[in-house]
């Protein structure tokens, strides 16, 4: 057996009865099979801006580590291992399938020179663990409470808990998405599933703010994924959403976009339920803005045709699909300059002709989107770009 072969099933033994507050000693007595000491982990935090230590039971943090500058940063956000620092330390990405979780910082006990088994050997180690804190979350409250750099209100921890990971990808197409402001968030929040060659997407924003407005979009949310898994198709699925929004919220409304992609052959068909309109990159270009609305907001169908409109668009390979709530475009500087669109188009572009990975796009764009605003949003603000393939 190969040592990190042998360092996984250490791990994988070591955590049958394992806390989440025992991960980086169970990670360090895993890693020491390959050589490493000195073995630390680090969460990213829900707004993206540092990697945050999990502590050692018993023990105190170390110091949060920013991603903009730093080696830690660039192993993040490169998804590759990075060395250096003195003493020289390997930093190593902890990623679920494509959702960034954090890195793995390691010490070596022998200079590492070229050994590029042992990089291969410490990545595949992280990339077991990542699967282990992804579902080691749910069993208490340590790794919540790391990865957040100040309170979370409840109408945001209610959203939270209904979103799938920021970033999803297959080899054929991949999601990423942004949700801000991440500890006060209220009516926004996006969606996604893979279900054969259908990746389905969507993005829902509620009237209101707080918690009244958290709980009309988990409704919303929730009633969307129950049509969709009980088979329903995309017309009667926005018709089930818009009758339970109605029933009961016989007040509210939300504007969602939900669509649907072809995977296999680019078709893209989607309804606009009284939502801004889809953005379609190609080639570093914003090439049109997608048809929208195509049917009333969810909650608000009862005044108008009972049948909403699909709409269809042909993806080409390589064509991105940009979909965002108005707070995105919205958002005001002190002196009333909005982001735009034009704004919003350059950012994505200039990422994406960096070859940047969608979920560092993503993350760009809400810095860039924050620093508009001085940190201070006044709405919420959520984007979802969807890349084919």
């Amino acid at each position: 057996m190969t040592g990190a072969m042998q360092a996984v099933h250490d791990l994988v033994d070591a955590l049958h009865q394992a806390r989440p507050e025992d991960l980086p000693a169970v990670a360090s007595q895993a890693a020491a099979g390959l050589g490493a000491v000195d073995v630390e982990l680090f969460l990213v935090d829900y707004g993206q801006v540092e990697l945050l230590p999990l502590a050692v039971t018993g023990g105190e943090p170390g110091e949060p580590v920013r991603i903009d500058g730093t080696l830690a940063g660039r192993a993040y956000t490169s998804g590759e291992p990075v060395r250096g620092g003195a003493p020289e330390r390997i930093w190593v990405p902890v990623v679920n399938g494509a959702d960034r979780l954090g890195v793995l910082a390691a010490r070596l006990a022998a200079p590492l020179g070229d050994d590029a088994a042992l990089v291969r050997d410490l990545r595949a180690l992280a990339g077991a663990f990542a699967g282990i804190v992804a579902t080691r979350r749910t069993y208490g409250d340590t790794l919540e409470r790391t990865r957040r750099r100040l309170p979370m209100q409840l109408a945001a921890e209610i959203i939270w808990n209904q979103l799938p990971p920021l970033t999803f990808a297959t080899p054929d197409a991949a999601v990423a998405a942004i949700l801000e402001p991440c500890y006060d968030v209220g009516g926004d929040a996006f969606d996604y599933a893979i279900n054969g060659s259908v990746l389905h997407v969507a993005v829902f924003d509620a009237v209101g703010h707080g918690i009244a407005a958290s709980a009309l979009t988990s409704l919303a949310i929730s009633a969307y994924r129950n049509a969709r898994r009980c088979g329903l198709d995309l017309v009667d699925s926005c018709r089930s959403v818009d009758k339970w929004v109605h029933a009961q919220y016989p007040d509210g409304y939300v504007t969602a976009i939900l669509g649907e992609l072809d995977i296999d052959t680019g078709t893209y068909r989607k309804i606009s339920a009284g939502h801004p309109e889809e953005l379609l990159l190609r080639d570093g270009r914003l090439v049109r803005t997608l048809l929208a609305p195509t049917a009333l907001p969810l909650g608000l169908g009862y005044l108008g045709d009972p049948m909403p409109a699909v709409a269809e668009e042909r993806l080409e390979p390589g064509d991105a699909l940009l979909l965002y709530t108005d707070g995105v475009v919205e958002a005001r500087t002190g002196d009333g300059e909005q982001f735009g669109i034009d704004r919003l188009v350059e950012c994505v572009t200039k990422a994406l002709a960096d070859q940047l990975r969608p979920a560092e796009t993503m993350r760009r764009l809400v810095r860039t989107l924050l620093t508009h605003q001085q940190d201070q949003l006044q709405d919420d603000a959520t984007a979802l770009l969807l890349t084919w393939p």
